[in-house]
């Protein structure tokens, strides 16, 4: 791979590319501050399909904007997810009275901050649901079981089949189906001959020379396997067809393809191929596809679709149009039409750069959404918090700040060290908030306080951050709505908190594969607030989280960083999970801080 770039670091780079982008294509506008571009075209009458991730894919996500295809697009850092505040930003920019779909590639990051931002957005009244899109066949059944396929340039078809719907009107329901059932008639395949080289980084790695690497991710994750010597492009073709069309491998038989069926493909360079190279790839896929298959795809689409910096590999995709079509009642025309539509996204082939008309009525909603939000015209009704509140909030942030050094030593065994100073900086935040506004009274309005404590959880982000804001928001939205649905008869009560907070953990498990038992934070949070549902005592669910938290000292990670850069030895206990240790010290403080019966 190459080491050079004309920029020494990523700096800066983001925006810049994408205030090229904006400056080419004049129906569209970029939110410098959150890295959101978004259509001033985009009407609130049609679905509002948002989409995003980590830069470094260029043109997905921002290429994709535009009538036909995405309403607005969110860009974080270099192979890293946008934050929560941008994911929100971007829905404000593009309201939608018939609702908003998140699409949002499989992978931890984008499943948790969008996850929260969908929950904000629901908790606020907004019709929102969320799409993960995943269609890599290459690691399988048996090695995704927990987190599910790995978002490809697969989710590109998604995308333009989702973005044609909403143009054409249907409704909510219809398009989130259509976008729900695509995944499961896709199957993507890459190849890579390196990594690619992140701008400003000097440790990395290579892939031997007369080596290629089968089954590589997008961020230069390992691929399923390499071969060496260099294989001839039919005979690589060849491997990668089987792994995606195989109806024998049961483990990667995703998708039925019968030469019947309508079907497209889709090539794409992950950057640092050439296009000579590219097209050629492409024709030897037909010719293989025709020969061994008896494929003939009706729908070709070849080029740099989303791309892994100047990775050198191509992906290929086959989407199965026909199943489709049957998963979602609709004739296979309907579902063709939907990938031939003319849209003005300046990524998409053969859009025709037609000229957009600006949605007066999209910009003048902006501005009010924008106003609100400077003058505080959205504030939550319902109960106040107990007397006991705001003592027991500081009680539990400072025991926080106290366990900070063994939180620290216990990630740094485990982790990578930063689990103490992000609950240090999520505690001392809170701390800090305490003295203003909605806590400076006796009894706060208990929604203001809980939205309050959120947003300083979310501040400090890391995926820890994520999974309590998420819990958070879900929490708070069903308190809202259930001290909307009963009135004056709700009572907030170790019953009632319980019973909210059980359905905030179901909507959680939405965003995340781990339970309890997998050494996470989760092996605290589920005992507690099972036991406090099922009992309404809050000082056994203490003892439950506090037992769960205990108990992850046996058990072997399953999920994040811990899995491989673990430093106990082989038969010796590791320290506690220090997630699920941190918040049972906060919930035991916050328990014994204040008065719950």
């Amino acid at each position: 791979m190459s080491t050079k770039h004309f920029f020494p670091d990523s700096h800066g780079i983001v925006v810049k590319a994408l205030n090229s982008m904006v400056a080419r294509n004049p129906h569209l506008e970029h939110d410098e501050t959150n890295r959101v571009v978004f259509s001033k075209s985009h009407p609130p009458s049609k679905v509002s399909v948002i989409s995003g991730g980590g830069s470094g894919h260029e043109p997905a996500w921002a290429g994709y904007v535009g009538d036909g295809m995405l309403a607005a697009s969110v860009s974080g850092d270099v192979f890293a997810s946008p934050s929560t505040k941008q994911i929100m930003a971007g829905i404000g920019h593009v309201p939608s009275d018939a609702g908003v779909i998140l699409c949002i590639t499989n992978y931890t990051g984008d499943r948790l901050h969008f996850g929260l931002a969908r929950e904000k957005a629901h908790a606020a009244g907004q019709k929102i649901a969320q799409i993960p899109m995943a269609e890599d066949v290459a690691l399988g059944r048996k090695q995704t079981e927990l987190v599910g396929r790995r978002g490809l340039a697969g989710n590109l078809l998604l995308l333009k089949l989702l973005g044609a719907a909403a143009e054409e009107l249907w409704s909510f329901e219809d398009c989130l189906a259509l976008g729900t059932a695509v995944n499961e008639y896709l199957a993507t395949i890459g190849t890579s001959l390196d990594h690619c080289h992140v701008l400003g980084r000097t440790a990395f790695e290579r892939i031997p020379e007369n080596t290629c690497v089968v089954g590589m991710g997008i961020h230069n994750e390992p691929g399923l396997r390499s071969i060496s010597p260099m294989p001839s492009p039919p005979d690589l073709i060849n491997e990668m067809l089987l792994y995606a069309l195989d109806p024998n491998d049961s483990d990667r038989a995703y998708v039925k393809f019968d030469p019947k069926d309508e079907i497209c493909l889709l090539i794409n360079n992950f950057g640092g191929v050439s296009v000579l190279e590219l097209e050629a790839l492409t024709q030897i896929a037909l010719e293989q596809l025709e020969k061994d298959w008896k494929i003939k795809p009706s729908r070709i689409f070849s080029g740099t679709f989303e791309t892994s910096l100047n990775g050198p590999g191509f992906s290929l995709t086959l989407g199965n149009l026909s199943g489709l079509a049957k998963a979602v009642n609709r004739p296979v025309a309907d579902i063709v039409k939907l990938l031939d539509a003319p849209t003005t996204a300046q990524a998409w082939p053969h859009n025709g750069y037609n000229p957009a008309q600006h949605s007066k009525e999209s910009a003048e909603r902006r501005e009010k959404l924008k106003a609100n939000a400077v003058n505080g015209a959205h504030k939550s009704a319902g109960p106040a918090a107990a007397p006991s509140f705001v003592p027991a909030l500081k009680n539990a942030c400072n025991a926080a700040l106290a366990a900070e050094p063994d939180i620290t030593k216990y990630d740094l065994l485990m982790g990578d060290g930063d689990c103490g100073e992000a609950v240090a900086g999520v505690s001392q935040n809170i701390l800090n908030l305490i003295s203003s506004p909605p806590f400076n009274t006796a009894t706060p309005p208990l929604l203001d306080a809980l939205e309050a404590v959120n947003g300083a959880v979310e501040d400090v982000g890391g995926s820890l951050g994520a999974i309590l804001s998420i819990l958070l928001t879900a929490f708070t939205g069903n308190l809202n709505r259930a001290a909307a649905s009963e009135g004056s008869s709700f009572q907030v009560s170790p019953e009632s908190v319980g019973a909210t907070a059980l359905g905030a953990l179901e909507n959680l498990y939405a965003y995340t594969g781990a339970r309890f038992g997998d050494r996470t934070v989760m092996d605290t949070l589920i005992p507690f607030i099972e036991t406090l549902s099922a009992s309404g005592d809050v000082a056994a669910a203490v003892r439950a989280a506090e037992e769960g938290a205990d108990k992850t000292k046996h058990m072997k990670p399953r999920f994040g960083r811990a899995t491989y850069v673990g430093k106990v030895k082989e038969g010796e206990d590791a320290p506690p999970d220090p997630g699920a240790y941190a918040v049972a010290v906060f919930l035991k403080a916050l328990v014994e801080g204040g008065n719950w019966a």
